[in-house]
């Protein structure tokens, strides 16, 4: 009698107790996996420009820019330490985020099913798609380990959580739903995000734009006079908050003005040689005297030389490596800096005049570069999703002391206790942090996702276009076909940001696009179903007619 009692209690549970208790024991075990893991920060070379601004204003001096890095980062550095006195805040903070991104994930879903008038999909296997996409990304081991980053990657996921789902929250307010404040409200709240997104992390600044296009609609509408003026007006206080305070505090930073010229100098270093070859040999006209350009070309082309055979050759795809020629105390860009002395503007003209040069004079040559980055991203198996076994935090704590543990740096920080006691910690983590270790059960579902993106985009293609062609197709998904392929331009416009100005080999550009890329497939997953579920109708009514003739 007592089993038969449970087995008829179970069966009349709803499907609701079990998305319910699969939930929380989700988010049980996605907090024991991030809390399991050291929470002392990892530093890398690039961490000294996000933390020496927050241990400046710590030790009564002033906070300002350092190596051209946004101010936000820094600052949300700075409160945590103010507040705890911890380095461990910061890893505890950015793991509760990561957490927050996977419930942001889950809520958003649950938004999406309005997309669609009458789905065909049942509410309890609509649910469950969406738990896991959750349960694989909140799951996996690359999120939890860019969670441990002291750099803006590890706030990034939950950065883009909220933006996606305030996009989507205006699009079903705005277009489907026609609640106006709400949707005047959702706008504002996208563009602040938008630009929080783009500030925090500069090679999401067309995802951003991406973001607000939906939001620019409203602009066009008839009869939502006031609505435009709360977002113009929200839209303008955003910029003002978020923009204002970058624009003083950059100003005396030289690295601000030069990084992008120099990096785009750099990375297309071997067209910009070969362009200033064509010029000398011309005698071209360009502001630069011949026989000083003759010796520029002829130390960028050793400098390119040197960096192949520098060390392992991490960007393959250009042929060089860019972070050579842009880093090394001997290398082009340092010797063009002790050339140019004092006169930053004159230095980034130079390198503005020859990367839009070769545009101008080798633009297949550029788009071809571009495609080859592109095609890092669009390939068989999608590279967002990191598949390997294990993690060993040991090598990336090691990486650290290195980066801290110089003289010019050792200055600021001994004079912070708790960065001094980071250190130490750092210290014994590079010789005996434990293995991260990435289970099979994880493992899978990530390679069926890699191997399943690029398929997936082209059908979600395809039907978009059916849909969009057939007037009853349109009536039932087209929102959803459209929802879909803007959650993929996400992917599009990292990607082609990343590909135009740096390489896609560089992978912080692939993992932290692991959050979208994951809402993108199972959206297509979900419009696939949908489509093929529509077709049962029609396909009844073919055999209603056959046998009626």
């Amino acid at each position: 009698m007592p089993k038969n009692l449970c087995r008829t209690l179970i069966k009349r549970l709803p499907w609701q107790f079990y998305y319910w208790s699969g939930v929380t024991i989700l988010f049980a075990c996605a907090a024991w996996q991030r809390f399991a893991v050291p929470l002392d920060p990892i530093a890398d070379p690039d961490t000294w420009g996000y933390l020496s601004p927050a241990l400046r204003e710590l030790t009564a001096s002033a906070f300002g820019h350092t190596s051209g890095r946004n101010f936000i980062y820094p600052g949300f550095l700075y409160l945590l330490l103010r507040t705890f006195g911890d380095f461990r805040a910061i890893t505890v903070t950015q793991h509760f985020l990561g957490l927050l991104a996977g419930g942001v994930l889950l809520l958003t879903w649950r938004r999406t099913r309005c997309f669609v008038a009458n789905p065909r999909v049942s509410l309890g296997s609509y649910h469950m798609l969406g738990l896991l996409a959750a349960a694989i990304f909140l799951l996996a081991s690359e999120p939890i380990r860019l969670e441990t980053q002291l750099r803006p990657e590890g706030v990034c996921a939950f950065l883009l959580s909220i933006n996606l789902y305030v996009v989507i929250q205006f699009a079903a307010c705005c277009f489907i739903e026609d609640q106006r404040l709400s949707a005047a409200v959702y706008g504002v709240a996208a563009v602040f995000t938008s630009i929080l997104l783009a500030s925090v992390k500069p090679s999401f600044v067309l995802v951003a734009i991406v973001a607000l296009l939906p939001i620019g609609t409203l602009f066009f509408r008839r009869r939502w006079g006031w609505q435009k003026i709360v977002l113009a007006g929200g839209a303008a206080v955003s910029a003002v908050v978020l923009l204002l305070p970058e624009h003083f505090l950059s100003r005396n930073d030289k690295i601000s003005q030069t990084f992008l010229p120099t990096t785009l100098f750099v990375v297309h270093a071997n067209l910009i040689c070969d362009q200033m070859a064509d010029d000398i040999q011309r005698n071209a006209k360009v502001p630069h005297s011949p026989e000083w350009l003759e010796r520029v070309h002829t130390t960028l082309s050793a400098e390119i030389a040197k960096s192949i055979v520098a060390g392992p050759l991490r960007y393959s795809t250009l042929g060089f490596d860019p972070d050579y020629l842009m880093y090394d105390r001997s290398s082009i860009a340092a010797q063009l800096r002790n050339e140019f002395g004092s006169n930053v503007s004159a230095l980034c003209a130079f390198y503005w005049f020859y990367y839009w040069r070769i545009w101008q004079q080798r633009p297949l040559a550029v788009v071809k570069k571009i495609g080859r980055q592109m095609a890092v991203f669009y390939k068989a198996q999608c590279p967002a999703y990191s598949q390997r076994k294990r993690w060993m935090p040991t090598y990336e704590y090691s990486r650290g002391v290195t980066s801290l543990d110089q003289e010019p740096y050792r200055k600021t920080w001994t004079a912070y206790p708790p960065a001094v006691e980071f250190m130490h910690r750092t210290e014994m983590l590079a010789r005996s942090a434990p293995i991260v270790q990435q289970h099979g059960y994880i493992r899978k579902p990530l390679a069926v996702l890699a191997a399943t993106y690029l398929p997936l985009l082209l059908i979600a293609l395809a039907l978009s276009a059916l849909v969009f062609m057939r007037q009853d197709r349109r009536r039932h998904l087209a929102w959803l076909a459209a929802l879909v392929l803007f959650v993929y331009s996400y992917n599009l416009a990292s990607c082609l940001e990343v590909a135009v100005i740096h390489s896609l080999q560089n992978p912080r550009y692939l993992a932290v696009q692991v959050f979208f890329t994951i809402l993108a497939q199972f959206l297509a997953l979900w419009f696939i179903l949908e489509f093929a579920l529509g077709l049962r109708p029609r396909e009844n009514e073919s055999l209603a007619n056959t046998d009626s003739t």
